[in-house]
């Protein structure tokens, strides 16, 4: 991804959310930017997934937020987000369409 940014020619910043926790605030501002619903972000192959029953569909999307925020292992990434837009960074081509 890193590469691709470079290779662009445009200036970006690489945020890494375990030195710099995600606030709930942020986090809700890139999933309204990536027009996607807190349960689409999640990675339901990580063990915390699974332990916390998120599979179960009970969970309400700010409860799928915060479930986030505490354990950001459960967050796809990369997140790219450039003005007004955000996107899942994979596959690569999301990201182009940002370019």
């Amino acid at each position: 991804m890193d590469k691709l940014l470079r290779e662009s020619g445009v200036p970006f910043e690489k945020v890494n959310y375990y030195i710099e926790p995600l606030t709930k605030k942020k986090l809700v501002e890139l999933l309204a930017k990536m027009k996607m619903a807190p349960r689409d972000l999640l990675r339901t192959s990580e063990p915390i997934y699974r332990e916390l029953g998120l599979g179960k569909g009970e969970f309400t999307g700010d409860e799928i937020v915060s479930l986030m925020i505490k354990h950001p292992d459960l967050i796809q990434r990369p997140i790219v987000e450039r003005g007004q837009r955000a996107v899942l960074g994979r596959p690569t081509e999301n990201v182009k369409s940002l370019l």
